[in-house]
């Protein structure tokens, strides 16, 4: 039985074909499944967990810490906090959805951390020890629930920017512990003056160990804000801006040289969307030319050593994936039209409300239906599989089983069912 009901007697014993883009025609089988990896899923532990992971030394803190701490957080305040790190809800709630595979990012609020783990502000130096401390009890925690299912699950590490040395030790840590979602790289607001910015030189350090590594490196929508007045309009505003502040540290590795320096370092830009990137590299490229051709923009001057000699285009073709959670039409319009398809990884955003659980299938007859099945494939898995490390092999199985069959996605979604979620509602027709 397919989402929207039964099929005609013998629908499923066929050979059907589609035509894709004007008349390129295809055959399927209708028992084909697709493997489906999320790019962009979310966990962590409870406090009570995470205390077991913490450094002994932290133990008498964390008790008071914990003791005064509230979460304003409504999705870690019932019965759906448990998604976050109970095995057999989370694993039952994939298949049902389809979902094989996940990255998995932060979601929970480790120890001493003022709030919400993506939200939280770079530690000062006084808070640095105590902050520390509570991402490497994460990191012990998200690497003992990524070994209890090690083929579907990649944990992304974290990491702080207020000493060099101690994150290179922490990326080594978590190579060494096989969390091959790599690392979660810190986006440092543009009102933090205590840790250098992501241009800095002193980082080249940091890249050059990403890169022999090949620790991929990520950064997740949401982040990097300044703080704001706290007042009504403030969340607005915040909302407002905020996609431009998760982006910068695309434009600070790119422009200040590091993807030349460093041409093999992965860069993925998770829950962020796509279709605003064509538009940002073609005017990148307009500006890197006329610095390559001029030495200048306008009155503006540049050092022979400052001229980048590739285009921006052709750096974000090197070194930058991206993780498009929940995407829009126009989002996969950009990947098929400009962006290109090997560089797009499908996500879920699992536990959150805006993503696309229970309806991921649904949801990819929303933007895929008239995609080729070799490309979907690319998107859904293969992609993530070549920068994550998933052995494709080993999910083969449980996808033959679970995984949203060709012939369900190939159908465009004429009728959301009832009290959709927000990824549906977000690519219906207007009314």
């Amino acid at each position: 039985m397919s989402a929207t009901g039964p099929q005609p007697e013998g629908f499923y014993e066929r050979t059907i074909p589609y035509a894709i883009h004007g008349g390129f025609m295809t055959t399927f089988r209708p028992e084909d499944r697709y493997t489906v990896i999320s790019s962009d899923t979310h966990a962590g532990g409870s406090h009570a967990m995470y205390r077991e992971y913490l450094d002994r030394q932290w133990h008498e803190e964390f008790d008071a810490w914990r003791g005064k701490y509230k979460n304003p957080f409504s999705d870690l305040g019932d019965a759906r906090r448990y998604r976050n790190w109970d095995d057999e809800m989370r694993n039952s709630q994939q298949d049902s959805d389809g979902v094989v595979g996940e990255v998995i990012f932060p979601n929970t609020v480790p120890p001493f951390f003022p709030s919400f783990v993506l939200f939280a502000r770079p530690p000062k130096a006084d808070e640095y020890p105590r902050r520390l401390a509570g991402i490497r009890a994460h990191n012990r925690w998200l690497a003992d629930f990524c070994n209890r299912a090690p083929e579907r699950r990649a944990g992304i590490g974290q990491i702080f920017l207020n000493d060099i040395d101690d994150a290179i030790a922490d990326v080594r840590w978590i190579k060494e512990h096989n969390l091959r979602g790599g690392v979660l790289l810190p986006t440092i607001p543009p009102d933090v003056d205590w840790i250098k910015p992501l241009n800095h030189p002193d980082y080249d350090r940091l890249w050059a160990v990403c890169e022999e590594l090949e620790v991929p490196v990520n950064v997740h929508g949401g982040t990097g804000a300044p703080a704001y007045a706290p007042h009504p309009s403030s969340a607005l505003i915040m909302l407002s801006e905020v996609a431009h502040y998760s982006r910068r540290p695309l434009l600070f590795l790119m422009l200040s040289g590091v993807f030349e320096r460093f041409p093999r370092l992965k860069l993925v830009m998770t829950e962020q969307g796509s279709a605003w990137l064509p538009p940002l590299l073609n005017q990148l490229d307009g500006i890197l030319k006329s610095v390559r051709d001029n030495g200048a923009v306008g009155e503006l001057r540049f050092k022979p050593e400052h001229v980048l000699p590739k285009s921006a285009t052709e750096y974000f073709r090197q070194n930058v994936w991206l993780g498009v959670s929940f995407p829009k039409v126009a989002d996969v319009r950009a990947a098929r039209e400009v962006l290109g398809v090997d560089k797009f990884m499908w996500g879920s955003d699992y536990p959150h409300d805006e993503g696309t659980y229970p309806y991921t299938t649904l949801a990819l007859r929303q933007v895929f239906h008239d995609w080729p099945e070799a490309d979907v494939r690319k998107v859904l898995a293969e992609n993530a599989a070549q920068v994550y490390g998933f052995d494709l092999d080993a999910l083969g199985p449980r996808a033959a089983e679970l995984g949203p069959t060709v012939a369900e996605v190939v159908r465009p979604l004429t009728e959301l069912p009832d009290n959709p979620n927000e990824a549906l509602l977000a690519n219906a027709p207007a009314a």
